[in-house]
């Protein structure tokens, strides 16, 4: 099984759309990473809903 998971993901800075790795093996994590494009913090969480899919949603640093 892959245990990593492409994900494209919209920054709420700049609005580009930019691609992240996350572990399938984690379904409930939140962290902070950098955009690739503007470098400013975004708030990302994973979590898996009652069909066990990834959801991810992303805030910028002050909505976490």
């Amino acid at each position: 099984m892959e245990l990593l998971h492409e994900e494209t993901i919209c920054c709420p800075y700049c609005n580009e759309l930019i691609v992240i790795l996350i572990d399938q093996e984690d379904h409930d994590q939140e962290y902070i990473d950098d955009c690739s494009v503007c470098c400013r913090p975004i708030h990302i969480h994973v979590m898996t809903n009652a069909n066990d899919e990834l959801v991810v949603t992303v805030n910028d640093e002050n909505e976490a």
